[in-house]
């Protein structure tokens, strides 16, 4: 997982600015909800890169749409890379 959440973080940093991320240290248990503060368009962003890069395997909206609401609020960058390692293949690469 050492790698997605690696390319997780890189896609988040991308997605909502280093400047942003300078008093923040994001690691596995980082929240999006309350230590990101992540708004749902930044969000959607990171989504798109995730779907992007690995294909519609990789589906954060579909990801999301099956957990409650107390799992959306407490979700972490290490559920979102957990996700991505299970679906690791970028986008036309063969399976």
């Amino acid at each position: 997982m050492n790698d997605a959440l690696s390319e997780v973080v890189r896609m988040l940093t991308d997605v909502v600015g280093e400047e942003f991320l300078l008093d923040v240290e994001i690691g596995p248990d980082t929240t999006f909800s309350d230590a990101l503060a992540l708004e749902s368009i930044e969000f959607a962003a990171l989504a798109g890169r995730v779907r992007a890069r690995y294909g519609d395997d990789a589906d954060l909206s579909a990801f999301i749409a099956d957990l409650d609401l107390d799992q959306i609020l407490s979700l972490t960058v290490g559920d979102v890379a957990d996700h991505v390692a299970r679906t690791r293949s970028p986008a036309g690469a063969a399976r």
